[in-house]
């Protein structure tokens, strides 16, 4: 086969809710503060399970990577890109992910990533980046002090917007988002701050005070969402994300051609390929070896579209 689906999965979340099932359907584990849905996975504790085959999204990388992933697969033990969905009821802690140059020495993996907004409640917001004027010794003092958010650069959010986040830049989600995040196969997060939060239990989440502030990139002044050319959203070393918006009937040609896996995502509306329908909330990927093919919206439908770049 050369279009795959996969099983995800959930991850309570102190932060989490239930809008995956509200938005699209999905069958949450009842009563449980779900935060993250892992659509596409290949980490060692956890592989992206294959639907209605046998085998994990590691067996296509291990056995069939360059017919399904393409010319321009790495030479990675495994699959270097994660997809996750995020519910985010709450805010998210402050925090930052090491740059490639200092993740060793920190004993942590690099994550630049990219977050895909694809329901925002009212005033939902993220923090990215700093406020002009912050330096890294008023940084220093402002963790575990409310001037710490007022340091921080707030954007207010929108579906469709989408805002790239390379490793060591400082971030938070605001509560009332719900997004698509593409990012390198890393799990390595530095909490600066949690906004005082406890757990169940009343104790607070761990915090890395000393490696956030390591990896915090503070010549990072006021960042903006990206601005699409096109069709195309963010290009990285790592990633290449594009969309599409498409109206009833409309259809978009797509061609990997052996270079790279396309994996899809629909973010609104309906679309079909080869006789198959894909509702909001859905991805799959098709694999590089598969000849030109057609999407074609059902109805008014917003595609996103990651691959290598």
């Amino acid at each position: 086969m050369s279009v795959h689906t996969f099983g995800p999965f959930y991850q309570e979340r102190i932060w989490g809710g239930q809008a995956l099932g509200q938005l699209y359907g999905r069958a949450l584990p009842e009563g449980k503060q779900i935060g993250e849905s892992w659509e596409l996975v290949d980490r060692p504790n956890i592989e992206s399970p294959l639907e209605g085959e046998e085998g994990t999204l590691h067996d296509l990388w291990a056995k069939r990577r360059v017919e399904a992933f393409g010319r321009r697969a790495p030479d990675a033990p495994r699959f270097p890109i994660l997809v996750k969905l995020l519910d985010c009821r709450e805010t998210l802690s402050v925090q930052v992910h090491p740059p490639a140059e200092k993740a060793a020495a920190l004993g942590g993996e690099p994550k630049t990533e990219m977050w895909y907004f694809l329901h925002t409640e009212p005033e939902a917001k993220i923090y990215a980046g700093f406020r002009k004027g912050v330096t890294a010794e008023s940084l220093r003092a402002s963790v575990g002090t409310p001037q710490l958010a007022e340091s921080l650069h707030q954007l207010p959010t929108a579906p469709g917007e989408a805002m790239f986040l390379p490793s060591g830049r400082v971030h938070a989600i605001g509560a009332g988002n719900v997004i698509l995040e593409i990012q390198q196969n890393s799990d390595t997060t530095y909490r600066l701050d949690d906004w005082g939060r406890v757990d169940a239990s009343g104790k607070p989440r761990e915090l890395h005070k000393e490696q956030a502030l390591a990896s915090a990139w503070i010549d990072d002044p006021e960042p903006f969402f990206a601005q699409p050319h096109g069709e195309n959203v963010v290009t990285c070393a790592y990633f290449k994300v594009g969309r599409v918006f498409l109206w009833p009937g409309e259809f978009r040609d797509f061609q990997p051609g052996g270079e790279s896996f396309h994996y899809h995502f629909v973010a609104r509306g309906s679309v079909t390929q080869e006789g198959r329908t894909f509702r909001a909330g859905q991805g799959w990927l098709v694999t590089a070896d598969h000849p030109a093919y057609q999407v074609e919206a059902s109805e008014e439908a917003e595609l996103v579209t990651v691959r290598f770049p």
